[in-house]
């Protein structure tokens, strides 16, 4: 998809995002999470004023510049979608806030050292999800904490990956098994809190949404787009329905070894 395709398409899929949340939950994310989820999770993992924070995969930065603009914290956003980081870039200007975003490719992490590390749902597309943890670990000093959302569950079977339109990015994990990955950096889980039932009902939302947009949509990208879209919702509606994939919100501290 070239530049101008991409600037046609993108505000038709914000407005089909921002008709599926609830009023005040859309803050310009590509995913299942809501506004309140978001801030709920960065306080959990202590984000406040003087915080420095790293948003791993941000996008346009929607959920980022949110917990920003709500709790104070300095920013850095890394995606490897130039596009995104041009859009997100515009936003914190246009907000005034204390918010860096660059473009970059996950791994390898940014240079430095953060109180926090962000990876909202995108910890899916990550296959090894040992050397993500231990890359996070090295960018955390002591006490620093690592927030984000997993989708957990037994690998993708045969017929589940053809099914799934860009089932390489689709990697869920047993829960047991991040812990360890986590232990083995160094990191303790915190926090745990359950989102299947909120992600399916945002599920449901944009799979509705995306029906209502299709021929916008189509128009713009070509059917096969349309139809991928609705097909990876729907499948993710019945995962979550059938808990085939549960959602978890996680924080883990880095510990003195």
């Amino acid at each position: 998809m070239n530049h101008t395709e991409r600037a046609t398409l993108d505000p038709v899929l914000w407005r089909a995002r921002e008709a599926a949340f609830p009023p005040g939950q859309f803050v310009g994310q590509e995913s299942f999470v809501t506004a309140d989820e978001v801030l709920s999770l960065a306080a959990r993992a202590g984000v406040a004023p003087g915080v420095r924070v790293l948003d791993l995969c941000c996008g346009v930065a929607g959920p980022g510049l949110h917990v920003t603009a709500e709790l104070g914290c300095t920013y850095v956003g890394v995606d490897a979608d130039p596009h995104a980081v041009l859009r997100g870039r515009r936003r914190a200007a246009e907000r005034a806030l204390a918010a860096r975003v660059e473009v970059g490719r996950v791994p390898p992490l940014p240079p430095g050292e953060f109180d926090v590390v962000l990876l909202l749902e995108t910890m899916l597309a990550f296959r090894d999800k040992a050397d993500l943890v231990a890359q996070v670990a090295a960018a955390l000093p002591v006490g620093g904490r690592f927030a984000f959302t997993v989708e957990e569950g037994a690998p993708l079977t045969a017929s589940e990956r053809a099914a799934m339109p860009a089932s390489d990015t689709v990697w869920p994990v047993a829960l047991p098994q991040l812990v360890s990955d986590l232990d083995a950096a160094g990191m303790q889980v915190t926090s745990v809190s359950a989102c299947t039932a909120s992600h399916l009902a945002t599920v449901d939302g944009l799979l509705g949404a995306y029906r209502a947009f299709a021929p916008a949509i189509s128009a713009v990208a070509g059917e096969e787009f349309a139809d991928d879209l609705l097909r990876s919702h729907a499948l993710w509606r019945t995962w979550l329905r059938t808990r085939r994939i549960r959602k978890f919100a996680v924080v883990a501290e880095k510990v003195a070894w």
